[in-house]
């Protein structure tokens, strides 16, 4: 049996009822963090092409787009969702695979929903089935050599993981849902040529996935017939996109491991790879109430795979230009952390970026590779921080798991501060409450039509 057959085997046969409390539990939590995301991303700036777009092609539909009234047809609002939700970089994260799968899961899943009249179950057995064929096919697929190749996993991968969400939720037969997996596949593509300039692209990758594998799912359910093997064929996802696949790793332990609950969340509003230096420097700084003008050099070990993704070309990474060149900096995030002591959303702005403050800072951070660090890489994302003081004194750090990582997560009580602070320019606090306790009850839900 094929590598693709038995994922979509696994995909039809995973029921409700045979998932685990804890799993139930992280759906839930995963969404509620999603949703939040969604929301806000709805008001930046890259977001208002989205609307302005989806507002013409979308008209007349009746699927929600995160933080604003309108509804639209559900294609569109997967591509609203899923470019909204990513904007923040606060999305939830699976190490081992080095990619974003809520803003492209979530956004399929909630749209098929929507059309389909199905309930929270429905939805939490689809989005367990999105996630494990998102995470399989990210440590397949060889994160950092398919980084190496210039893709984005969240944009490639979550094509056929939003095509096996809205699949299930369809309720598609063997030969169907292989045929949306086949369709997702000529589908699948997302560039990480966005860090050589600030580019929104980066934004709309997991929008796109999530509105492709919708139509793909919808086209095979209507008979169109996609290729039998789009993941190990001559010309499929493993043998086009990387140089060195292991396509073992996507049905390792099938059925057995829940990649859902070794997915991390994000305090910091960054790439994943600068969580762990930020929780480093912080640590150092809170610990010593270490002031900016006392830090003479800031030295980052970093794992290879992030050297070109936040630390390289030094000189670019040192002189972030946008908000998303920020985003994807090292020096940036140790500069914010060390003067602001912290690095959410108000830390991401144009105003912090231009600060003499914050450009003084970034000159004295230097990172480089330890390749003692790669060593657990991906299941680990571990970071070395030297903090030298202008006094003479060395200050240490080490973090093998980040805050929000599942070996140190953040609680449901720490996500919900999160969700609240996120939002709480879009809705008042009856209204967060409201969408809290539905999400909390979201297996009682007999549709999802959510306001959010």
């Amino acid at each position: 049996m094929s590598i693709s057959e038995k994922l979509v085997d696994y995909c039809i046969s995973l029921q409700y009822a045979s998932l685990p409390a804890e799993v139930v539990d992280k759906t839930k939590y995963l969404f509620l963090d999603y949703l939040g995301l969604a929301a806000r991303g709805s008001a930046f700036d890259s977001s208002k092409p989205v609307i302005s777009l989806v507002k013409k092609l979308g008209a007349g539909g009746s699927s929600r787009v995160a933080g604003t009234d309108l509804q639209v047809k559900p294609e569109y609002a997967c591509l609203a969702n899923g470019c909204f939700s990513h904007s923040l970089e606060l999305d939830d994260v699976i190490n081992e695979a080095s990619l974003h799968p809520a803003v492209a899961v979530f956004p399929a899943a909630v749209a098929a929903c929507e059309m389909e009249g199905k309930g929270g179950k429905n939805f939490i057995e689809a989005a367990v089935a999105g996630y494990e064929v998102m995470a399989r096919l990210g440590r397949a697929i060889n994160p950092s050599e398919h980084y190496r190749r210039g893709f984005h996993p969240t944009g490639t991968c979550g094509t056929f993981a939003a095509a096996a969400t809205a699949a299930k939720i369809f309720g598609l037969e063997k030969e169907a849902f292989r045929s949306a997996l086949g369709i997702a596949g000529s589908q699948a593509a997302a560039s990480m040529e966005f860090l050589e300039d600030g580019a929104w692209t980066k934004r709309f990758h997991p929008g796109w996935a999530a509105h492709s594998g919708l139509l793909a799912a919808l086209l095979a359910r209507e008979g169109f017939q996609g290729t039998k093997k789009p993941l190990e064929g001559k010309y499929g996802f493993f043998n086009s996109y990387s140089d060195k696949p292991q396509p073992e790793l996507a049905t390792e332990n099938l059925g057995q491991d829940y990649y859902l609950l070794r997915t991390s969340t994000k305090p910091h509003a960054c790439c994943r790879y600068n969580q762990s230096p930020i929780d480093a420097i912080l640590s150092l700084v809170k610990n010593r109430d270490l002031q900016p003008e006392q830090v003479k050099k800031v030295s980052v070990a970093l794992v290879k795979t992030a050297m070109p993704i936040v630390a390289e070309p030094a000189e670019t990474k040192r002189r972030p230009q946008t908000v998303v060149d920020a985003q994807f900096s090292m020096p940036f995030a140790a500069a914010v952390a060390i003067t602001k002591q912290r690095a959410f959303l108000d830390e991401y702005s144009l105003e912090v970026i231009q600060s003499e403050e914050i450009k003084k800072l970034m000159e004295k951070v230097e990172c480089y590779n330890d390749p003692e660090l790669d060593k657990e890489f991906p299941r680990k994302w571990p970071c070395h921080v030297t903090i030298e003081t202008v006094q003479g004194e060395k200050l240490e750090a080490k973090v093998e798991y980040p805050k929000g990582d599942p070996e140190n997560p953040l609680t449901w009580d720490e996500l919900i501060y999160k969700f609240e602070n996120v939002t709480r320019p879009v809705w008042d606090t009856k209204q967060q409450q409201e969408l809290i306790d539905q999400v909390k009850s979201l297996e009682t839900l007999e549709d999802l039509h959510l306001e959010y």
